[in-house]
């Protein structure tokens, strides 16, 4: 039965200098004073480093990582580890788009070497989406330094569950390095997802977007009955590390951190498209509209075929969304041919609801297409759609409702259930 640990899950509120300490079975969380006053951001891997790597000394240790796992200065968690002394590095594991981010969104990812360390590097989106106990046999610990954008569909965090609950099985302590939630922590939205649809792209029970650090996620599964799938007394018995940010507060988005924005994946390669990837993503699962994917602007250039960008964007601006405005704009395409369609405009980061253009776009291909590709969706289809959805209600308004689909109803319950997930999870906050 690993021991408790003490002196936990240290909270801050900005300009406010409060500890709070609380006692969590089986995890240990460090984070020292000096982070209330520091002015520069430092990641987990930075505040490892800091401390000497002290919590992995004398074990063998296994890397989850990606090519936007880097310290504040931009070098690799691979090379970081690799190179430190005191570090016994022995494995490499990558998730979806493989450890170097080149492969697709989608595409199964083989084994490999990795040709900076000669390590062996296991995906963990290929033949296997869990880690094996083989995988597994030689490690004391595994490392997870994931760059997440704060969206529950985005499948770094499903990976890291899944991680979680094969090193609990098979004793091996998790440690996971802390790193900004690029639309910060505060922004909470879209629905809950329905048990029924938890999957690879939908791991937690939790809003669409989520307003957690890869740590709090950690740290609230680690902690709360249910959110792993293993048995209860292996999710109690399993050791999980958390080694958090210093100087990063819950209202601070990417660009106040001062840090580089590295792809997390193909499709997201600026923070322009970390903040539409909540937007538009769900809204161009079905039907006629496209999201910008394969021009320069993924996930923030929407047109709509059959229809002159200028009626979208009259279209858009007549549902009156908070926060945002709109553009017309011409961009290239990937076949080299122009192509207008409209820009969304962020105005005022305040007001602005992350998922709320999602549900106007299924709104507008709801009124613009006839037959619906609602209501002739096929099963796989269907499935699909909801799985990164997540409310069965809604696919049933939606599929039933012709013309007339109206998201305002929903979009102010789930208003109301992000605002009761936030009560829940609120003791699994570090910032």
């Amino acid at each position: 039965m690993v021991s408790i640990m003490h002196k936990i899950a240290l909270k801050f509120w900005e300009r406010f200098r409060i500890l709070r300490i609380a006692t969590l079975g089986g995890i240990f969380c460090f984070m020292s004073l000096s982070s209330i006053a520091a002015s520069k951001i430092r990641l987990g891997i930075d505040h490892l480093e800091d401390r000497h790597f002290d919590i992995l000394h004398g074990k063998k240790v296994g890397l989850l990582t990606h090519p936007a796992g880097v310290n504040s200065g931009g070098t690799s968690t691979v090379l970081v580890l690799h190179n430190a002394r005191a570090v016994n590095l022995v494995a490499l594991f990558g998730p979806e788009h493989g450890i170097y981010g080149d492969e697709k969104a989608s595409v199964p990812v083989d084994d490999k070497i990795d040709h900076r360390t000669n390590l062996p590097v296991f995906s963990l989106y290929g033949k296997f989406r869990k880690p094996t106990p083989k995988m597994l046999a030689d490690l004391d610990c595994l490392v997870v330094d994931l760059q997440d954008v704060g969206v529950r569909c985005y499948t770094y965090v499903s990976c890291m569950r899944y991680v979680m609950e094969a090193c609990f099985e098979a004793g091996v302590e998790v440690v996971v390095l802390d790193r900004p939630n690029p639309l910060g922590g505060l922004k909470i939205a879209g629905p809950m997802i329905d048990q029924e649809w938890i999957s690879y792209v939908g791991a937690f029970p939790m809003p669409f977007v989520h307003g957690m650090t890869i740590a709090e996620l950690a740290l609230w599964s680690k902690q709360s009955p249910g959110v792993l799938t293993i048995e209860e007394k292996v999710r109690k018995k399993g050791k999980l590390t958390v080694v958090p940010m210093k100087g990063w507060y819950r209202s601070m988005t990417w660009p106040k951190t001062g840090l580089i924005w590295r792809p997390t994946s193909p499709n997201i390669p600026t923070l322009d498209s970390v903040a539409g990837y909540p937007m538009t993503g769900l809204g161009a699962q079905m039907g006629n509209f496209k999201h910008g994917i394969g021009t320069k602007h993924p996930f923030r250039f929407l047109t709509f075929e059959g229809k002159p960008a200028s009626e979208v964007m009259r279209a858009l601006e007549e549902l009156k969304l908070k926060g945002l405005s709109y553009k017309l704009m011409d961009t290239m395409g990937s076949n080299g041919k122009s192509i207008r369609g409209v820009y969304i405009v962020i105005k005022d980061w305040s007001q602005w609801n992350p998922t709320e253009m999602a549900f106007a776009m299924m709104q507008l291909t709801a009124r613009w297409q006839s037959p619906s590709p609602f209501g002739n969706a096929k099963q796989s289809e269907i499935n699909l759609f909801n799985k990164h959805v997540g409310s069965t209600a809604w696919w049933n308004h939606l599929s039933t409702s012709g013309q007339t689909v109206d998201p305002s109803p929903f979009l102010r319950r789930w208003n109301a259930e992000v605002k009761s997930f936030r009560a829940k999870t609120e003791r699994f906050l570090l910032y």
